[in-house]
């Protein structure tokens, strides 16, 4: 009996943790805020249940959409057979815009844990925009990468800073542009770095 009883109570807490999970994952696709105190009513479960199992809203939300980023191989299909890195920036820039824009509470929520703990490891934030900036420049790892290994990664470094949730927030909530004004912004300021880095680098294909 006391088997049974403490299998039962294995299976009810795998049962609650994965509901939370759940709603944490529907949730975070809606592109609205998401709290701890809207996972646990989505959850059918108390707001301190929910924290007993994930004590910060952030590792909940790593682990709730640790299945939903797509790599960066599929976001780029379109530029696939692409060796132009302006094109393939541009459709990087433009596709993370957009995955942050469709998910903007939870992207918000895991950028304010950040701040909020700076010694949080590279990891506390998934990190699909650096996927999609290297296959983007796939092509000068090729053909420049040897040539001018500085110079390739000052570039990545600078699409870092643009290429982004904060550059995106900063013109939506700041500057007071609407999402579009502020993608098309974006993907010129990133496409604009990276012809000038072409310019700069020897013995362009």
């Amino acid at each position: 009996m006391t088997a049974h009883r403490t299998a039962g109570r294995a299976n009810q807490k795998l049962r609650t943790r994965t509901a939370i999970v759940e709603a944490a994952a529907e949730l975070s696709g809606t592109g609205r805020e998401v709290t701890m105190p809207e996972i646990a009513r989505a959850a059918l479960v108390s707001e301190a249940t929910a924290y007993r199992y994930f004590p910060d809203l952030a590792g909940l939300l790593r682990e709730a959409i640790a299945g939903q980023l797509p790599s960066a191989a599929t976001a780029l299909e379109a530029v696939a057979d692409s060796g132009d890195p302006v094109a393939r920036v541009a459709a990087a820039t433009e596709f993370l815009l957009r995955h942050i824009l469709s998910r903007q509470g939870v992207v918000r929520a895991l950028i304010a844990a950040t701040i909020t703990r700076p010694g949080a490891p590279p990891h506390a934030r998934p990190g699909l925009r650096f996927g999609l900036i290297d296959n983007a420049l796939a092509p000068l790892e090729r053909s420049l990468g040897a040539a001018d290994p500085a110079a390739l990664a000052q570039l990545k470094r600078d699409l870092a800073v643009v290429v982004s949730a904060e550059a995106l927030f900063g013109l939506t909530d700041l500057h007071g542009l609407d999402p579009e004004q502020a993608i098309v912004s974006i993907v010129h300021t990133a496409t604009t770095l990276t012809r000038t880095a072409l310019q700069d680098l020897p013995d362009r294909p």
